[in-house]
């Protein structure tokens, strides 16, 4: 995950803060120390890391702070606040021109993703409502437009292509279409190079000032750390780009460039590629990114994307079977199914409060437990999934026979359900249940088993 190894040396450097009573000026400093050489080696621009501290030690020194019971703590909120600050402040909106459509001009060098996170964003805007229309600008890389044309049909939105015509004309025809047809997004998918050279840039700036675009957004590769940083420098001076996406934040990125990028080049990051899949792209938060990188969890951006990806129907009906003390294994089949629409449990896992990366690697995570429980009780008949008490030594064996499976695990499963059975128990009543509508259903989540992920054993 993105951040791992700056999260720990964070986490680290305030333990020792943590520890002691009172603080003084060195302990500041000593700890600042710390936090410079984690950014440095998380790739941080060398002169974004030594501002950024300067400003958390001018402030960790103040009376407040000193004079404060719990000092340690207001130097963690400063932190926050400061990282907070360096990605951006808030979340950065696309613009919306009086009169539609709006112009998104995709840019990036060759590789970096614009293709697919193009239809990531045109998939998304979809799913607010709005009709976004996608343009293959590509005209140079072999396929690109029929790879524009794959992942727009996964998105279920429209491509409007003209082969090989000059990518200017396109642009124009591309936006005359959608004036013509009501949609209200064009996202322009233009070339890349392997690096930057005169001739992309003349292309970029002749096809800006023939369709005047509201949004000119660069794509770029989290993974490439302060290359990242340099590619949106380059890009903003010639082109003034209004926001940046950074793809691979799910990788084994460090987070220089997203520590980076807003202070050298001015300019948000208005968009996170979390994944490979069309739906894994989220809206840059600064302040959620920091919570997580402090070990504070993003209980919102979980909370948001359970509500997109969780089936709110049979979530409700899960909820109600719940607090009736219903729950069978057919509920904890439909349990399994919600969530892993929700990706990786490690994923899941990162967003909760108190577990940072070094918990997470403690613990023995393995996704493929909820296929191997869903084998489990699809090798039950439909009698035993809605009456677990049936399950006695003989049925267990012929079940685990059949799902290639030990009768240890057919145990393990059953014995989760009861557990679950008896905290439902005592959630009961009117405050239970609307307790379990808000969190949607997720029973998976909150059993003794996994410190959290009950309904999941690893």
């Amino acid at each position: 995950m993105a951040f791992e190894g700056l999260a720990d040396k964070l986490g680290n450097a305030f333990k020792k803060l943590k520890s002691k009573g009172k603080l003084t000026e060195s302990d500041v400093k000593e700890a600042m120390r710390e936090v410079r050489l984690a950014l440095l080696e998380a790739d941080v621009n060398y002169k974004v890391a030594k501002d950024f501290t300067a400003r958390i030690t001018e402030r960790a020194v103040g009376e407040d702070v000193m004079e404060s019971l719990t000092p340690a703590q207001m130097v963690i909120k400063i932190v926050n606040e400061e990282l907070t600050a360096l990605m951006g402040g808030s979340e950065e909106r696309l613009k919306m021109p009086a009169h539609p459509p709006a112009v998104i001009m995709m840019c990036g060098l060759q590789g970096a993703g614009k293709t697919t996170h193009s239809a990531k964003l045109a998939k998304m805007l979809k799913s607010r409502g709005s009709r976004p229309l996608l343009v293959a600008g590509d005209i140079y890389r072999p396929a690109a437009i029929k790879q524009l044309q794959v992942v727009g049909a996964q998105a279920g939105v429209p491509v409007f292509e003209m082969g090989t015509e000059d990518p200017v004309k396109i642009a124009q025809a591309a936006v005359r279409h959608a004036r013509d047809y009501g949609n209200d997004y064009v996202i322009i998918d233009t070339a890349g190079r392997l690096q930057i050279d005169e001739a992309l840039m003349n292309e970029l700036k002749n096809i800006k000032e023939a369709v005047n675009p509201t949004d000119i957004l660069l794509v770029v590769d989290a993974m490439t750390g302060q290359e990242a940083v340099n590619v949106a420098k380059s890009f903003d001076d010639l082109l003034d780009i209004t926001g940046v996406i950074l793809t691979k934040l799910d990788g084994d990125t460090r987070g220089g460039a997203a520590l980076s990028v807003k202070a050298i080049t001015g300019k948000p990051i208005k968009f996170a590629g979390t994944g490979e899949k069309i739906d894994d792209l989220e809206v840059f938060h600064p302040d959620r990114m920091a919570s997580r990188i402090l070990g504070m969890g993003d209980v919102l951006s979980l909370i948001e994307d359970a509500q997109a990806k969780i089936d709110e129907k049979s979530a409700a009906r899960t909820a109600e079977r719940m607090m009736q003390n219903k729950m069978d294994f057919n509920d904890l089949l439909e349990q399994f199914r919600q969530v892993k629409k929700m990706g990786p449990l490690k994923g899941i896992l990162s967003k909760l409060p108190g577990i940072n990366s070094s918990k997470l690697d403690e613990m023995d995570i393995d996704d493929r437990i909820m296929d191997r429980n869903a084998a489990i009780i699809l090798s039950m008949t439909p009698e035993e999934r809605a009456k677990p008490e049936l399950l006695q030594a003989s049925r267990k064996r012929r079940i685990a026979a059949g799902c290639g499976m030990k009768v240890e695990d057919v145990n393990r499963l059953c014995n989760q359900l009861k557990q679950m059975q008896k905290l439902m128990k005592q959630f009961g009543g009117k405050k239970g249940k609307k307790m379990m509508a808000r969190m949607g259903g997720m029973g998976g989540f909150g059993g003794p088993d996994m410190g959290g992920m009950g309904g999941f054993p690893m």
